[in-house]
């Protein structure tokens, strides 16, 4: 039915991140992965979905590794984190100073808390605001009146709060900061009005804010727009895959009679042959392996036609089978 390959392409299709609002991005993938997993512990997921289910993970890891389409920052978090990162590097084991603990500042202190850092440092002028996020991201706050002493050791400092003008100065900044700190210190303004004075870059600090960002998650989301094409590729050439295994699934109690019937039958033969034959000095093993190839070989052509008559929905060749391979 059409309506069943629609829903097989949707699975596929979110599997591989394109019906994601950002595309490319990996945790529908992440659900689906758990939906699978939890599914068969539980016991409640049958060969048919087993099968879609596997090969919807199968899709999303295909379409992750041939194309770019999950690279590159997409979001206001990640795009800061590759900014700092393009200052220093490597942000493990770095000092974060996080000012403000609203929206803003928790979408990208929480892009940096995967970096390993040494610290995560949150002022807030509300303290209990800055104790929640700080308890999130696992490290501490601080009271807004020590917000200069935190700067001291910072390597980067993530600025987002709701203030109507600036809170940091150029001079402010000069003062609480080390010089020898401040041609490696990273800003990263993301308040709007701006909370940083833009003068602080003559003092050597990198300083970003909001342009800076939207232009990276721009970019990124570019080149990802442009893997969609052959992401969407690689779906449809395993939805056909997919299709053709589910319709093989049809058949396969029929092919597993024959298969078992095979086997019984060669088991049987094989121990009245070896009876006959006597010792032959542990090379029983070349009697096994002869006749496992014989019946493979006889039944290879069969199997083969049933399965294709499934592929094409060949309801008379299918019937014909179940009678001539049935067991009465």
């Amino acid at each position: 039915m059409e309506s069943d390959k629609d829903a097989l392409q949707h699975l596929l299709r979110l599997a591989s991140g394109l019906e994601s609002m950002i595309i490319g991005e990996d945790q529908i993938l992440g659900q689906i992965k758990d939906a699978r997993k939890r599914g068969l512990k539980e016991g409640c997921m049958g060969p048919v979905l087993r099968t879609i289910f596997t090969k919807a993970v199968h899709v999303g890891q295909v379409v992750r590794k041939n194309t770019r389409i999950n690279q590159g920052s997409t979001s206001i978090g990640t795009a800061a984190v590759k900014l700092a990162e393009s200052v220093h590097g490597d942000l493990k084991c770095k000092k974060v100073l996080v000012i403000g603990a609203g929206k803003m500042g928790t979408l990208v202190a929480k892009a940096l808390v995967e970096k390993k850092l040494k610290a995560i440092v949150v002022a807030n002028r509300t303290y209990k605001s800055a104790v929640k996020l700080a308890s999130e991201l696992n490290g501490y706050a601080i009271h807004f009146d020590r917000l200069h002493e935190a700067m001291q050791d910072a390597d980067v400092i993530i600025s987002a709060t709701g203030a109507p003008h600036p809170i940091l100065t150029c001079t402010e900044v000069e003062k609480a900061v080390p010089s020898e700190n401040l041609s490696q210190l990273v800003i990263v303004d993301i308040a709007n009005p701006r909370d940083i004075d833009e003068n602080v870059k003559d003092l050597g600090v990198k300083l970003f804010n909001m342009d800076d960002l939207k232009f990276i998650a721009d970019e990124n989301l570019k080149m990802r727009e442009s893997e969609v094409y052959n992401a969407q590729r690689i779906v449809e050439d395993e939805l056909k895959l997919l299709e053709k295994s589910l319709k093989h699934l049809e058949v396969e109690p029929i092919i597993s009679h024959i298969r078992a019937s095979a086997e019984e039958i060669r088991r049987k033969e094989i121990i009245k042959a070896l009876k006959i034959l006597g010792d032959l000095n542990g090379k029983e093993k070349i009697i096994d392996d002869l006749t496992q190839v014989v019946v493979d070989r006889v039944f290879y052509d069969i199997i083969k036609n049933i399965k294709d008559a499934a592929e094409k929905d060949d309801v008379m060749v299918i019937k014909a089978a179940e009678t001539i391979f049935s067991e009465n």
